[in-house]
């Protein structure tokens, strides 16, 4: 007969064994190096790392200590090579901590979906837009591109030059790719004018911007704000969700104004809303009477575009910062890259020799070594997204990086920032050298860029990844033939 003392001693002993015992020397994670010696029994260590942004520097110790593979956490594991790692987790499947975080207007888009299927469906949808050869051949984007380069950004320049006035460049680069993405998406008469409307550029920036220090609650430790949300205790203050709805309404009025555009008005190829048109119909389900309800369907669109509104504008716009701090502190490669912008043809100079001024073809831009390997660089050295990027191990068990099989449901991550800092293939990683990209032999090169994963790999890579590069490929131009850039602070990371 069990008596109470038993049955409570059986319980000790059952938890015990599940929570310590168990994870820590008898699941096939425990063979893994822990990144801290709490790892195997409890979340907490990394969850801190994490609310406190930390968690990059945090793991990337970890695998310089330990090697490619380590344990965070009781259920969750970091990679740090590309064999049996990042070529392997590319086909895993995403946790629901995209769905957390990504959903816009109450609706999953490509980038928050969870399973393989329906991703890959949507982004056949999607990826034509965005293809290279679509870009480089789009007379929408290339009149959209000297529009604003020669009718807004340089001018802006020029007008700053000439007031003897510096400018903060982080808001000017975001500035510039809002406008950039903006007016593919929906047209340039529909999109934003942030480099000139200055008040509207700060409060929308300011807007998306301030909700960053709270995605953690929704997204490490949902349970327990939902928990606190039932208590009505808010975790996620009310001025978020009010600010999320406001750069919802900005996307959702760009959204109707395309549409009207399409339904009214003969369309010159910089007001045509490209990829809105492309999308409109094609991600609108038809209808079918058995179907149960599906959610207001300008809203799946909505959804889509505004994830590439917040991608388009933000990686590109860090990139840009970057890029222009690391060039301000090599005056001599500046001038080398001024040279070489200048054997455009047409160069990009402002004021223009003519009236009608007009960008070299972007196959030729695309084709500069010097500016090549000064976007890979900074793409390597400070990538936009250089955190882990979640993924669960599958129902088959699967071994990474020489691990035991693991079991389903594994949290497994990569991230860039370690990824690039491997010094066998980058020698000294730290240090901002574009050169490493010219002057590598062939087989380095491509060693290199197995290595580089500044936009994912597999079927999830980054839909916009093309169009990131033309787009920045375009925008150093400008201040590097107009003159030349120095900083006043000595941080990039400030």
């Amino acid at each position: 007969m069990y008596t109470p003392a038993l049955v409570g001693w059986l319980l000790v002993l059952y938890f015990l064994y599940k929570y310590i015992l168990y994870p820590a020397f008898f699941s096939p994670l425990s063979k893994i190096p822990n990144a801290h010696w709490s790892s195997p029994i409890s979340p907490l260590w990394i969850l801190w790392k994490r609310y406190a942004c930390a968690e990059n520097a945090a793991i990337h110790a970890a695998h310089v200590k330990y090697g490619s593979i380590v344990r965070v956490g009781p259920n969750d594991i970091s990679v740090n090579c590309v064999d049996e790692g990042i070529k392997t987790i590319g086909g895993f499947e995403k946790p629901d901590w995209y769905r957390n975080a990504f959903t816009n207007f109450g609706v999953i888009n490509m980038f928050s979906m969870k399973e393989s299927k329906p991703h890959s469906a949507q982004r056949r949808l999607v990826s034509n837009s965005y293809s290279k050869s679509t870009l480089q051949s789009s007379p929408e984007l290339h009149h959209i591109s000297e529009t604003l380069l020669f009718g807004r950004y340089l001018p802006l320049l020029d007008s700053l030059a000439v007031s003897k006035s510096s400018v903060e460049v982080h808001e000017l680069n975001f500035a510039t790719t809002m406008d950039f993405i903006n007016a593919y998406i929906f047209g340039l008469s529909n999109g934003s004018n942030f480099l000139q409307d200055v008040n509207t550029r700060k409060h929308l920036l300011h807007s998306y911007q301030c909700r960053r220090a709270y995605q953690f609650f929704p997204q490490e430790i949902p349970q327990i704000k939902n928990f606190f949300d039932q208590l009505r205790i808010k975790l996620v203050p009310t001025w978020v969700e009010a600010a999320t709805s406001e750069f919802e309404a900005f996307c959702e009025k760009m959204c109707n104004a395309a549409a009207t555009t399409l339904r009214t008005v003969s369309l010159t190829p910089e007001n045509t809303p490209t990829v809105y048109r492309n999308l409109s119909t094609p991600l609108v389900p038809k209808s079918s009477p058995s179907a149960p309800p599906g959610p207001d369907p300008s809203l799946l669109v909505a959804s889509e575009l505004l994830d590439h509104i917040a991608a388009g504008h933000e990686t590109s716009g860090v990139t840009l910062t970057y890029c222009m701090w690391s060039l301000s502190q090599r005056p001599s490669l500046q001038a080398a890259l001024r040279h070489e912008l200048l054997t455009l043809a047409p160069p990009i100079v402002f004021p223009s020799d003519t009236s009608l001024p007009s960008l070299p073809s972007p196959r030729t831009i695309d084709a500069l070594p010097l500016l090549d390997a000064v976007l890979m660089e900074t793409l390597r050295r400070y990538s936009a997204i250089p955190g882990p990027q979640p993924r669960e191990t599958p129902s088959a068990p699967t071994s990474l990086a020489g691990s035991p099989p693991l079991p389903a449901g594994v949290r497994v991550s990569a991230q860039a920032y370690s990824l690039h800092r491997n010094a066998d293939v980058f020698p000294s990683p730290e240090e901002w050298k574009p050169e490493r990209w010219i002057e590598a032999a062939k087989e380095q090169r491509e060693e290199m860029n197995r290595w580089f994963w500044a936009f994912g790999s597999g079927g999830r890579v980054c839909v916009g990844k093309h169009f990131a590069m033309q787009g920045t490929q375009s925008s150093p131009p400008g201040p590097s033939t107009y003159g030349s850039i120095k900083n006043i602070s000595q941080d990039p990371e400030n």
